[in-house]
Formats: C-alpha cells, structure tokens, sequence
C-alpha cells in the first residue's frame, strides 16, 4: 500500500482556509500552535495532531501541560476541527540530547510514554490516539513493543503506531534496519515522524503514513517564488511552496516503487 504523507505546518489556519487545496495535502498540525487559536473552524480534508512533544522535552526536559489539559484540548479540536485522523500522546523521546535534558534513562522514558497512552486512552477512550515507540537501539524499540504488550495492547491492532526518536537520523541505515524489523514483526501501520526525503528513500517500505516540516526549512534558504517577492523574502510558510514540496515528494515516492 502506498505512503500516505502529512505535510507540518506553522499555520493551523490552513486547515480551514477556502483557497488552500488541503485535499491535496493532509496537514500535521501542532497542539502548541493550534492550542493559540481561540476561533476553530471545520477542516476542510483531513489532517493530523502532534503533541509537541520535541519542543517541551528540548525545552522545558518536562511536559508543561496536564494529560486532561491536553485531552480537553483534542476534544475541542475534535468537536471544532474534525476530520482528525489521529492525535500523538504526550511521548518522551529518547535521543542522547533529551535524555541530557531530563537526567532520566531510555527505560524510564518508555515507561513515561506508555503510562501516558494508557492515561489518554483511559481519560478519553473516544480519541484516535497514537501508541508510540521510544527507544534508540533496535532492542530498545522491541523491549517498548513489549511493554506495550504487557500492558494489554495490542500494537499490531492499532490503526497507526508511531515510532519516535528518528527524526535527526532517519537517513541512516540504523532507522531503516529498525523499521525493517518492527514492519516485519507485525507492525503494518507505521507512522514515522519528522521523515525528510533523504529518509524515505530508506524507509518509505515499511511506513503507512509520516509527516515533515523540511518543505518550510528548505523554503527558508531559498529566494521567494517570483509572484511572492514583493511580500516577503522566503516562502517558508506559504502554501503554494508547500504544495510544490508535496508533489515532488509523491513524484519521488512513485520512483521509489
């Protein structure tokens, strides 16, 4: 089956905007800019959340919000927004930086990150929330499948699983051999975060859906498009970049296969 690819943006509002062509493009918006905006409004295709999670653990090396604040947030984006098609958890990523940041070991990371799915799916069982597995090492996301497992869920079930801590080395053999190994372990539904082109070419096999924001970053070094010179310097967040960004990656998606 083929890829399906969420394109991030810093512009909530793109969700709901008349000349936006969102269809083309689902978004993964983040609850730390949409949680700013008093007036939602019906998505017009579907779309969806992140958590935040890198910015608060690189940040703060805590979360600064409660699991009920944030599951009385997805409800009124929910309620406001729809067309979700899911919401990450409140996860602890396991890169050497974060666990610097926090002073706590990948095992209790994991152990964060699953009490946090199970709290969210307790607190609002409602929510197409999205189990995810932290670790560094292959063993590290095997032994987090199995935590999960213990606690009586059913990973394999669920309609998508994200895989954290590979944004900043996706490109790498590593993130592709541990991909491999948890797509050949039964995990059909995988949702890489943060996977850039470089990334996909390596792992696009064994995801069901990722997301990534590189079309904004690139955007930023680059000139703005002919039509837009006059407004701003770059295109960062402008969607007709975004859109172009988009058919090239499905461009390259379809030479992939």
């Amino acid at each position: 089956t083929k890829m399906q690819f969420f394109l991030g943006t810093h512009k909530p509002n793109w969700l709901w905007k008349d000349h936006i062509p969102i269809q083309l493009f689902p978004l993964f918006v983040s609850h730390m800019t949409l949680r700013k905006i008093k007036r939602l409004y019906p998505a017009r295709g579907p779309w969806a959340l992140d958590s935040g999670g890198f910015t608060q653990i690189s940040k703060h090396g805590t979360w600064t919000f409660s699991p009920w604040e944030y599951v009385c947030a997805v409800r009124r984006y929910m309620a406001n927004i729809g067309q979700m098609q899911f919401a990450a958890i409140m996860d602890w990523m396991c890169e050497p930086a974060m666990l610097i940041k926090t002073g706590k070991t990948i095992r209790q990371h994991q152990e964060l990150t699953l009490e946090n799915y199970l709290t969210l799916t307790d607190l609002a069982p409602e929510v197409p929330w999205l189990p995810t597995l932290q670790g560094y090492s292959l063993a590290d996301y095997f032994e987090h499948k199995r935590m999960y497992e213990r606690a009586g869920v059913n990973l394999a079930g669920a309609a998508h699983v994200g895989i954290g801590s590979v944004c900043r080395r996706q490109s790498t053999k590593e993130i592709g051999l541990v991909l491999q190994a948890l797509h050949g372990a039964g995990l059909r539904n995988i949702h890489g975060f943060g996977v850039k082109t470089s990334g996909l070419k390596l792992t696009h096999r064994y995801l069901k859906t990722s997301d990534s924001m590189a079309w904004s970053y690139n955007a930023r070094k680059h000139p703005a498009l002919p039509e837009h010179a006059k407004r701003h310097k770059n295109c960062a967040n402008c969607w007709e970049w975004a859109l172009q960004y988009k058919y090239n990656i499905n461009k390259k998606l379809r030479n992939m296969e």
